[in-house]
């Protein structure tokens, strides 16, 4: 008799999960809920963190562990947890034995989810930095792993590095923890015999090239790695994979950019050269200059002009897209500029008007609070030509108002836009030029990845006469003295901010569920309140006699223009506000920015507002106000307050800009710093934005060599690059469509 036949292997990418040996129907269907669907799924299922049995020290060691940088982790049963209350604060401690020593972990929030997670008895993983709290060594807020039975412990003493995978409520009542999931990926790659691998989707020059390790090893090496090389290995393959694809969507983005032809626009003529000469009582700095140069050169070249401009606050880039709005308009073409909020629309075309008024250019205010007739009136003289520069929010984007020569776009503030809201400002016209603007410094790993397909254009310097705006952080018991300080400036002639945290004071995202909206609207009416009240104090007990104003997000229109219009005017002293003063508002003569509970901001914000001043010729003083506990770091009690602290200490050190954004970027990665989750781009995994800059270039010059060689990926050994495209970012092509 011959040989029996060999048994023929199952695609991955084919198996249904439910057919894997210890899932079944039912835990297929919970696995379905985090996007796992079939055998290769479930691989590329990665874990979110290891335990490295090398940093699991015994309890006994936490006294040295307070000399150490690095997150260790301590292996034991809870002893005990209780709920403890010291002065105003309530608090939840866990005691942690594991044989050697005991260990005390401490919560100051979300105390009652805490409190019910935990249990007596329970073989649990804690991991942190080790800190001293009432001269104990102790664990802030740890993360934590519940550690099913015996064989984990087992596992994490005698098994290497140990991988902990993303877990839900859904997988849980299914019966799927981290040791389940373990053991079921662990028989899915040892089963080489009986399934089959799909094509590694990189090419092989890319591979080499890159000194990549194959897919089959990676994905065995990401879940069981032999030591800490090959798992460095692996992560970095699968980093560079998922970089890989987004710059390829950028490169085949900025491809189609540029063979599109464009409206080719002649820069020289009278409104230019008048503009400069007539209405503008400064000179450009060399900063602005250089610019100006690479716009004109976009605008006149044959196709259209896809540009970001960043610099920072007061810098000089509204000035910048005045002059290229001027040059479309002296090539018989219309501008328009889309702001987030009305109120920033609004300060734009009083800014915009003024100058154009002088030059005989039309212009005009598009935002959602006018009336019918009057946005008809706008609209007819917008679709007729008679209007040649409009300035609006989303109001631009409704499918009714239609342009009749749309030549320039102009986005100010770009990451608080969809790709989707600027693409329908793009069909608006026949290929128009865009410029997006962001006083938001932006890390250079975000300009290669988020932007990667713009021409960037940075203004790196401030005007000539700016001085150095003075930053201090003071505690609750300085409070008089920072009122005596602000009087005093007063009484010199200046004018003052005083602002307080308000959540969500924009105009809210379409994006947000009905339970966001209300969540938010709660938590804006209790701060507003709080704005109102010391609004009432301020004028009525510690300003008495000084002209004092308020400002927020819910009042009209009309009404916050009325507001703004008599503080530039002076007819207000002091402007109690919202963060609705965030962007756009431009007062000289306000020299003082007092920012209320300012460890309720993020760095982006704490910056936009200090942007607020230092605008004329004195000097400006920015003082965050904090509760005194912030003062010293040997009061902190949280792992919240001490990034808090963190944030604040490094804001009093510097006006940088990039140095802020790039911190900003550490903390709160690129979804919440840059708004991310509506730029259109593929959400990353893996990858890091800061730390993984290295590999972001490599995945970016291959990416670009490719789409340059081989566009529309027809090659012979592009195929599988163009077929993932096409399997798991077709949500990423309306991104293609924004040029």
């Amino acid at each position: 008799m011959g040989s029996p036949l060999p048994e023929t292997k199952r695609s991955l990418a084919e198996t249904e999960v439910q057919y894997i040996k210890g899932i079944g129907p039912r835990r297929a269907e919970a696995l379905a809920s985090v996007g796992i669907k079939s055998a290769l799924d479930l691989l590329y299922y990665f874990p979110r963190k290891y335990l490295d049995r090398t940093r699991i020290l015994k309890i006994r060691d936490a006294q040295t562990a307070l000399l150490m940088t690095d997150e260790v982790t301590f292996v034991g049963r809870i002893q005990s947890i209780y709920l403890s209350t010291r002065g105003p604060r309530r608090m939840l401690f866990a005691t942690l034995s594991d044989g050697t020593a005991s260990l005390r972990c401490v919560w100051f929030n979300a105390l009652s989810y805490f409190a019910n997670l935990f249990k007596e008895g329970e073989l649990i993983a804690f991991s942190g930095k080790v800190t001293s709290y009432h001269d104990k060594p102790s664990l802030i807020h740890p993360e934590y792993d519940h550690l099913e039975d015996e064989s984990d412990e087992e596992l994490l003493n005698t098994g290497g590095i140990i991988p902990v995978y993303p877990m839900t409520e859904q997988l849980r009542i299914a019966g799927i923890e981290s040791r389940r999931l373990r053991r079921i990926l662990k028989q899915l790659i040892e089963s080489t015999d009986r399934y089959e691998y799909p094509p590694d989707p990189l090419p092989a020059e890319v591979m080499v090239t890159n000194s990549l390790m194959g897919l089959s090893e990676a994905l065995a090496s990401i879940h069981f790695p032999i030591d800490q090389k090959h798992l460095t290995y692996s992560l970095r393959r699968f980093k560079f994979e998922e970089l890989f694809y987004l710059e390829l969507l950028l490169a085949i983005r900025r491809n189609v950019i540029k063979h599109t032809p464009g409206i080719k626009m002649n820069p020289s003529g009278d409104l230019v050269e008048n503009f400069a000469r007539n209405c503008i009582p400064f000179k450009f700095t060399e900063s602005q200059k250089i610019v100006l140069r690479e716009i004109v050169d976009d605008m006149r070249s044959d196709h259209p002009m896809h540009r970001l401009l960043q610099g920072d606050v007061g810098s000089g880039k509204t000035v910048v897209a005045l002059v290229a709005m001027l040059i479309a308009v002296g090539n018989g073409y219309q501008a328009a500029l889309m702001a987030p909020t009305e109120i920033l629309a609004t300060q734009q075309y009083a800014t915009i008007r003024d100058y154009f008024d002088k030059l005989g250019v039309s212009s005009s205010l598009l935002i959602g609070g006018q009336k019918k007739r009057v946005r008809s009136q706008i609209y007819s003289d917008i679709v007729e030509g008679r209007t040649s520069v409009v300035v609006g929010t989303h109001a631009l984007i409704q499918e009714e108002l239609k342009f009749d020569k749309l030549g320039l776009i102009v986005v100010d503030e770009q990451h608080r836009f969809g790709v989707e809201q600027r693409m329908a400002l793009q069909e608006k016209g026949e290929s128009p030029h865009l410029l997006v603007m962001t006083a938001t410094p932006i890390p250079r790993t975000l300009s290669l990845t988020i932007y990667g397909d713009l021409d960037t254009s940075t203004i790196s310097e401030m005007p000539m006469g700016r001085k150095r705006v003075k930053t201090a952080l003071r505690g609750d018991s300085d409070r008089p003295k920072v009122y005596k300080f602000i009087n005093d400036q007063v009484l010199a002639g200046r004018q003052a901010f005083i602002v307080y945290p308000l959540v969500n004071d924009t105009e809210p995202s379409r994006r947000q569920s009905d339970a966001e909206k209300l969540q938010n609207v709660s938590a804006s009416r209790k701060a507003l309140k709080a704005a109102t009240q010391g609004f009432v104090k301020l004028r009525d007990e510690v300003f008495r006699g000084l002209k004092v104003g308020l400002i927020h997000g819910q009042m009209t229109d009309a009404e916050k223009d009325d507001v703004m219009r008599a503080f530039k005017g002076k007819a207000i002293d002091i402007l109690v506000a919202t963060t609705v003063v965030e962007v756009g508002i431009d007062v000289p003569n306000a020299t003082v920015m007092l920012i209320e509970q300012a460890d309720r901001f993020g760095l982006s914000q704490l910056h936009q507002l200090r942007g607020r001043i230092g605008r004329g010729t004195h000097q400006s003083y920015c003082i965050l106000m904090v509760e005194d506990g912030y003062l010293e770091e040997n009061k902190i009690q949280s792992r919240e307050e001490a990034i808090a602290h963190q944030r604040l200490k490094l804001f009093t050190s510097t006006t940088d800009g990039f140095k802020i954004a790039e911190y900003d970027l550490m903390l709160r990665g690129p979804g919440e710093f840059f708004g991310t989750r509506q730029s259109g781009i593929p959400p990353l995994k893996l990858a890091n934005l800061i730390k993984d800059r290295d590999i972001i270039i490599q995945a970016r010059r291959s990416a670009f060599k490719i789409a340059e060689q081989d566009p529309h990926l027809r090659e012979e050994g592009h195929s599988a690059i163009r077929n993932k495209l096409l399997k798991d970012y077709s949500e990423s092509f309306e991104f293609l469509k924004a040029s």
